[in-house]
């Protein structure tokens, strides 16, 4: 039975503690088949010699254009009140990410 306050047609949508903390990730690492994009989201840290995957979200192709579509929208809007963000293709990043030279 819907609630009497809420307008006709809107998602109800829950969210635990857990999943409300939120996780960190600095990288995401996007892969896709015919039929599904899988993005992987990670938390590289400085130094640290290997990184695991926090969260992994499969999306249909369909999702994933609307995804994109609504990330774009919002990076938009952020822009609009705070500025341009810099985009990470003009900063030079060390490979090494701050910890040892890699060896082979």
């Amino acid at each position: 039975m819907a609630n009497e306050n809420q307008p006709p047609n809107q998602l109800n949508i829950e969210i635990s503690e857990e999943i409300a903390e939120g996780t960190y990730a600095n990288l995401a690492i996007i892969t896709h088949s015919h039929a599904e994009f899988v993005i992987d989201f990670v938390n590289v840290m400085p130094g640290a010699p290997k990184s695991k995957v926090k969260s992994r979200i499969i999306l249909t192709p369909f999702h994933a254009k609307r995804f994109m579509k609504a990330i774009a929208e919002n990076v938009q809007k952020f822009e609009d009140a705070n500025g341009p963000i810099q985009d990470m293709e003009s900063v030079e990043i060390p490979f090494n990410f701050g910890g040892p030279a890699a060896q082979a």
